[in-house]
């Protein structure tokens, strides 16, 4: 909650608040028709301060996105600032971005937390895919949407990216002028982390040839079977890992 609470004072300090009331426009440019969720099946308690529905939106790779929107019961009138929330990283809207989202509307924002293209109800094949360049891109998405909708001010709108999708938060806000407040919320660099291994111990231009040596095998090795072997996300780390990494182990089952 104390995170919660920062968050939400960020985003005041940027925007302001001014509200109105909730309209649930949706886009009909050759969408995907995904089958949706209709009845509450998050892993929170549902907020009786906000009204809750499901949107969809597309993004320039053409992959439809499923999103849950939070609109606050509460108006004053005037049009909402609005947050667009996604990750962790191989999460889906139903956990804690969803979470964010909602304590977020119950603040007086617009919100959607969304799926990443490839995961959850959002479409893409095939599934469990991560693409730095279209994942940020469906950050980017969702403000299209918000910025289309009339009850959002286009000029007060804000991203949050969590744990693994703080970098690709970033790398949206850094591309799209749009986006006027953006927070990474994570446990550490990710980005780093995955460039030079845990505690910067391959960072060397040898070791860093050598895994780009062994991806490419993969990828060869992939087109003369024609399938996609999957990486085990998050597997049980071993006794003498990082701490962080048995941390964010054990958060991964209570969420």
């Amino acid at each position: 909650m104390k995170r919660m609470t920062i968050l939400t004072a960020a985003f005041l300090c940027l925007f302001g608040l001014t509200e109105s009331p909730a309209q649930n426009t949706q886009s009909s440019r050759n969408m995907e028709e995904l089958k949706l969720t209709q009845e509450w099946d998050k892993t929170f308690p549902k907020s009786d301060k906000v009204n809750h529905s499901k949107v969809t939106f597309v993004n320039r790779y053409g992959i439809t996105l499923a999103a849950d929107l939070y609109v606050p019961k509460t108006t004053a009138g005037g049009k909402l600032p609005a947050i667009a929330v996604s990750g962790p990283f191989g999460a889906v809207k139903e956990q804690s971005s969803g979470l964010y989202a909602q304590t977020l509307a119950e603040r007086g924002f617009l919100t959607i937390a969304f799926d990443p293209s490839f995961t959850g109800e959002s479409g893409g094949q095939p599934r469990g895919v991560a693409s730095p360049d279209i994942n940020t891109e469906d950050f980017s998405a969702a403000v299209d949407y918000l910025a289309t909708r009339p009850d959002v001010d286009a000029e007060r709108i804000g991203i949050v990216g969590i744990c693994g999708w703080g970098g690709f938060a970033i790398n949206a806000a850094a591309n799209d002028t749009r986006i006027k407040a953006t927070v990474a919320s994570t446990m550490y660099d990710m980005s780093r982390c995955s460039a030079n291994g845990y505690f910067d111990a391959n960072d060397n231009a040898d070791a860093r040839y050598k895994m780009r040596q062994e991806l490419n095998a993969q990828r060869t090795e992939d087109y003369r079977t024609g399938t996609y072997p999957r990486t085990v996300m998050n597997p049980k780390p071993a006794d003498d890992a990082p701490q962080f990494m048995k941390d964010y182990y054990d958060l991964k089952f209570r969420i």
